[in-house]
């Protein structure tokens, strides 16, 4: 690795500007650091997940997960760069389907709960949503790769597998939301 983060606080983002990776300056309020920021906290949701008790296949799927993220990361912060490759998207797909196969199909509508790590994980998912969504913002207004985009997308469902799964790991079912009757 060739730079270590050895002075942390620098002032040079006082003004309201940031660096990206390639060096060039921009604003803290630009849709590429939005998006950078979306793929960060994504990241620190995976990271609160990860600290509770998981089982390893679970674990093992989040932690490349994060290493990921950080490819993901490095790839919006230097524009017209790629890193992420349909490679990872493909890992992602597999798991899916690993991890859906061992549930019963849905036929409700299940709500984010049951336990503390399926409700971290619904959590997640919904920060992973909004983390695609200031992608595709990003994308309206700069050249932005596909791989990215459909990573996020497949990692949401992935997080929606993963809750259920985590529920029935601790010996529990979905939490199925009931219409109201009038």
């Amino acid at each position: 690795m060739g730079h270590r983060l050895s002075k942390i606080t620098t002032r040079t983002g006082d003004a309201g500007e940031t660096g990206l990776g390639d060096g060039t300056r921009v604003s803290k309020a630009s849709a590429r650091i939005a998006a950078l920021g979306e793929v960060d906290e994504l990241n620190s949701a995976l990271g609160v997940l990860l600290a509770e008790e998981l089982p390893r296949e679970v674990r093992d799927a989040l932690v490349g997960v994060q290493h990921d993220l950080f490819d993901l990361g490095g790839e919006v912060s230097i524009p017209g760069h790629t890193i992420v490759t349909a490679a990872q998207v493909e890992r992602l797909e597999r798991l899916l389907e690993t991890f859906n196969r061992e549930l019963p199909p849905l036929k409700e509508f299940i709500l984010p709960g049951g336990t503390r790590a399926a409700a971290l994980a619904h959590l997640a998912r919904t920060v992973c949503r909004r983390t695609e969504r200031a992608l595709v913002a990003l994308a309206r207004e700069e050249q932005v790769a596909d791989a990215p985009r459909i990573y996020l997308n497949r990692l949401s469902d992935l997080l929606f597998v993963l809750g259920r799964s985590l529920n029935r790991a601790a010996g529990g079912a979905d939490v199925l939301w009931q219409r109201k009757k009038t």
